[in-house]
């Protein structure tokens, strides 16, 4: 990539200091130093999706070094021979466009076209957002100029002392006398950390990993460096217009201990940026940039909790191969399922105001169906806003540039959704993106009805006075209606994640940080989401490459190091697994069988057990699992649809007698019918594919 020189500097981070475990060795590659001249993209597998100007190819069945062309003309690039008989090149200058490389070897021949893109972006996720705001200086690089927000980039050097905290380090080829040791496939080596940063797709990425006293070289792997890459992802969800100054996190001493390299970008927080298209555009050209300056990957580990779980499970149903296994903690499926039980906590936290003390605490709770309903008190305290037009607008978009109805129309308007306008479309009659949240029909506090937890008179009440949003996100009587299109698009795309497409050829250990229990009954982070997730691999047929592990904070450093170990030794089987069969296979078949479901106890021990929805046993005990708002009104487990296809209202249907009011009452909230759950929702359809692009 075009870049000007690194500028090392001096900077001092810390990190939480886990327990480790040792990384199994990097399994031998395959020989290719005989058959046919084949020519690859090793950088980005989709030579489609090339950017910045390079590309690391590898060429096999030469036992000579090949001759490289571009477009007919010398590459300017040497090939460097490989352990495995391959050949690696670094074909830099390409113009924004298509390219033909060709290899030659002999009487024989390979060529491949490429696409390169600019650095800057877009490649696949369609017409970047405007007005973007600069925020490098947050990272300590120097400031930039909107909307690229690109900077040179930057190498500072950090060691690990004794003391357990990271320093800066001026000098790396001075290694202090205080510095840790850590430890790569069983070698001590000094713990010296290279951080890179810079910007990539108008994001800020950095990227770490131990220093071995050389620069980093495609051809030859650093010998601090495990051949593994853990990227990182943040949590949030919110409208974005700003670059962010956090990313995933990469001083991490879990991964860096042991050799694994890390990488993240801010617009790989979903709380800086809550696409996840653009998430895994940015993570897909910081990859293909990483691996340009260290060399080929054995496999990548997603990591990150919250939204950081959603990228990485919706990023590995729709843009597979960017991670190749995930471990996603506190996770929930993808923003528009969580969207449901967010709003109706608002809706019903405006209620419950309103009404006073109709109904008791535990009626709430019922209700709402979670462990206690300060969980929905949660929701609507911190997340509920990012359906309004400007309530959740980050501090970094000037007060001047955001939406007002009258005196700013066209503005910048900070809701969640504003991320997916490139998905789901613009509505020329408000302005604002077309809107996939919907509450017709939905029977909220149904299954507390079913439960004689609530009066048929309380139910009636709740159900004709719940009300909606309108498009600002302001509280309205009428109940919300989703765009038609907007739904179409949004299963069209695989942005209610159905978990049958890349999902089935990704491991997943699901690292369920378990907040329902008495003490963190007000955090949203609850249990249910995670076999919300496996019901809907279940349903698609790719659940065996999914493993639950269940842990309270008391166990959460020791199920980390468990969870990165294990995450390790499932993709390595997988590696060294050299059959014809699909990687969907191998995926399941590899498993290791010590790698299941489970759960770790408060006293350190680790459980093994299949774990399922309100099932039995050790784990179901220490960890039991609650329900949300969707789930209590009648939804299925999988939570597959945004609005539900409607059935006439019954009064038969009910457990209870009502009063000619109350039906009254219920014929109003209802008039078009109640949820139908057992169809197929309206516009509901399966993904097209993966690899979508929108354009630019």
């Amino acid at each position: 990539m075009r870049r000007s020189a690194g500028i090392v500097l001096v900077a001092t981070l810390s990190t939480v200091v886990l327990a480790l475990s040792a990384a199994p060795a990097y399994a031998a590659p395959a020989d290719h130093s005989g058959g046919r001249l084949a020519l690859t993209s090793v950088s980005n597998p989709k030579p489609s999706l090339v950017s910045g100007g390079d590309v690391l190819v590898r060429v096999t069945g030469s036992s000579q070094i090949p001759k490289l062309t571009v477009d007919g003309r010398a590459a300017g690039a040497t090939a460097h021979s490989q352990p495995d008989g391959s050949w690696l090149a670094l074909i830099s200058g390409l113009r924004n466009g298509v390219h033909h490389i060709d290899a030659r070897s002999g009487r024989n021949s390979a060529d491949l076209r490429v696409t390169n893109h600019p650095i800057t972006g877009p490649v696949f996720s369609g017409p970047q957002q405007l007005p973007f705001i600069c925020e490098t200086q947050a990272y300590g690089l120097p400031p930039a100029t909107s909307p690229d927000c690109a900077v040179p980039t930057q190498v500072t050097y950090l060691y690990k002392n004794t003391a357990g905290a990271f320093v800066g380090l001026a000098d790396p080829a001075s290694v202090p006398a205080d510095a840790a040791t850590a430890e790569v496939n069983g070698r001590g080596v000094p713990y010296i950390v290279r951080l890179e940063q810079g910007t990539i797709d108008r994001a800020v990425y950095q990227i770490a990993a131990l220093y071995d006293g050389t620069d980093p070289t495609p051809f030859r792997p650093d010998g601090s460096w495990n051949r593994r890459l853990v990227y990182t992802f943040g949590g949030g969800c919110d409208g974005g217009f700003h670059q962010g100054n956090s990313t995933g996190g990469v001083i991490n001493d879990l991964f860096l201990a042991q050799g694994f390299a890390v990488a993240s970008s801010s617009l790989n927080v979903l709380n800086n940026n809550c696409s996840t298209i653009i998430s895994a555009e940015a993570a897909m050209m910081v990859k293909e940039h990483f691996i340009e300056t260290y060399g080929p990957v054995a496999h990548t580990i997603g990591w990150g909790g919250s939204g950081g779980a959603i990228q990485q499970y919706d990023i590995a149903d729709a843009y597979p191969g960017i991670v190749d296994g995930i471990v996603p903690g506190v996770s929930f499926p993808d923003p528009f399922t969580t969207l449901g039980p967010v709003t109706d906590c608002r809706l019903l936290d405006n209620y419950f105001a309103a009404t006073g003390g109709t109904f008791t605490a535990e009626q709430q709770r019922a209700v709402a169906g979670f462990t206690s309903y300060d969980t929905c008190r949660s929701w609507d305290a911190t997340f509920a806003n990012r359906i309004t037009a400007t309530d959740s607008c980050d501090p970094s978009i000037p007060v001047d540039l955001r939406w007002d109805p009258v005196t700013n129309p066209d503005g910048v308007k900070c809701s969640a959704a504003e991320q997916y306008v490139n998905q789901l479309g613009r509505d020329p009659h408000t302005g604002f993106t077309r809107s996939v949240l919907d509450n017709v029909g939905v029977q909220y506090g149904l299954q507390a009805l079913d439960d004689k937890k609530i009066t048929a008179k309380q139910f009636a009440d709740l159900n004709a006075s719940i009300g909606g949003f309108d498009y600002t996100g302001t509280p309205v009587a009428q109940r919300s209606t989703a765009d038609p299109k907007a739904l179409a698009a949004s299963y069209r795309d695989d942005l209610v994640n159905s978990g049958g497409q890349g999902l089935g050829e990704t491991a997943v250990i699901d690292q369920r940080l378990d907040l329902d229990l008495a003490g963190f009954g007000n955090d949203i982070h609850t249990t249910e989401w995670s076999y919300v997730m496996r019901e809907r691999m279940t349903k698609a047929g790719t659940v065996g490459n999914q493993v639950i592990i269940e842990n309270s904070l008391a166990t959460i450093n020791q199920a980390s190091v468990y969870e990165l170990a294990a995450m390790d030794q499932w993709l390595s089987a997988i590696d060294a697994d050299t059959s014809h069969r699909p990687l969907s296979a191998k995926v399941s078949a590899d498993r290791p069988h010590s790698i299941s479901d489970g759960c770790f106890l408060d006293n350190g021990s680790l459980v093994h057990e299949t774990l399922s929805y309100n099932g039995s046993g050790q784990c179901a005990s220490a960890f039991p699992v609650a329900s949300n708002t969707r789930l209590t009104a009648g939804e299925s487990l999988s939570m597959p649809v945004l609005k539900c296809a409607l059935q006439p209202l019954r009064f038969s249907d009910y457990p209870v007698t009502f009063t000619d009011a109350e039906k009254a009452e219920l014929r109003a909230a209802f008039p078009t019918g109640v949820c139908d759950f057992a169809r197929r929702g309206p516009h509901q359809q399966g993904p097209v594919g993966t690899w979508l692009t929108y354009g630019g």
